[in-house]
């Protein structure tokens, strides 16, 4: 269960780190603030690669956690259009 305090946490840090396609092509395009990284593509990486490992996917991407979490927070309020996002990138 997400508490209030855990939503606004995951907020701040939503606004801290991501940053709206720049290109207006939707949420699934987001990028981490200051890094260009697509969330999508940290998403995929800590689902797929490393296991659920949150300092791995931040250090191999040289990102702090915080922008990992960030991505993830995103991702949780976003879910549908990121998966689908994977999706058509695992086809391609």
């Amino acid at each position: 269960m997400i508490t209030a305090a855990n939503q606004q946490r995951e907020e701040e840090l939503i606004t801290q780190y991501v940053d709206p396609d720049p290109h207006g092509r939707g949420p699934a395009e987001a990028r981490l603030r200051d890094y260009g990284t697509s969330v999508w593509a940290l998403v995929a990486y800590y689902l797929d690669a490393v296991d659920h490992d949150l300092d791995r996917v931040a250090r191999d991407y040289d990102v702090p956690r915080e922008a990992v979490e960030a991505a993830l927070a995103y991702y949780r309020r976003n879910q549908a259009l990121i998966d689908a996002r994977l999706l058509l990138n695992a086809w391609a």
